[in-house]
């Protein structure tokens, strides 16, 4: 895939995630494929060449250790700042709120602040370590995201007959 169709498809999975943010969603069933979109992601940016920088592999791999270890940690803070309630039918419901957002700028800022360091390193980082970084983002926001709304489901006992 074509650098510019990378672009292409890390823009349109990150807006489509980002504007259904501020969406209330319904934890349904459904919910259960939250790993699909950065699973795709994932396979996208691993089946192509230039992951790594092959004449910079040692600073290639800091650079997408620490690209990964941000995004798990901003995965985790943009579940932490989503709301999560249920309604009075014991659905769970999710939103993400304006600290969200935050972290979602964040995120870029620390993204930006590697590609500057690999750039002054001479490090060519291509749209694959980004589109990674993305799907670990994602994916780590949907699985605390769901861990979270786990504790909110209600359970209903029903007695044994006896």
């Amino acid at each position: 895939m074509s650098g510019l169709l990378n672009i292409v498809v890390i823009v349109a999975a990150v807006a489509f995630v980002f504007i259904r943010q501020f969406q209330a969603q319904r934890l349904t069933a459904e919910g259960r494929k939250w790993w699909l979109i950065p699973a795709v992601l994932t396979f996208l940016a691993v089946r192509q060449p230039g992951l790594l920088d092959p004449h910079h592999t040692t600073a290639s791999v800091v650079l997408l250790g620490a690209e990964l270890l941000t995004a798990l940690a901003c995965g985790a803070g943009w579940a932490w700042t989503t709301r999560i309630w249920t309604d009075p039918d014991g659905e769970v419901w999710t939103k993400g709120s304006w600290a969200a957002a935050g972290v979602w700028l964040g995120a870029m800022a620390l993204r930006a602040g590697l590609m500057g360091i690999g750039a002054l390193l001479g490090v060519h980082q291509g749209s694959a370590a980004i589109m990674l970084g993305v799907a670990a983002m994602l994916l780590t926001r949907s699985g605390v995201t769901t861990w979270r709304a786990q504790g909110m489901r209600q359970t209903y006992r029903v007695p044994v007959a006896g």
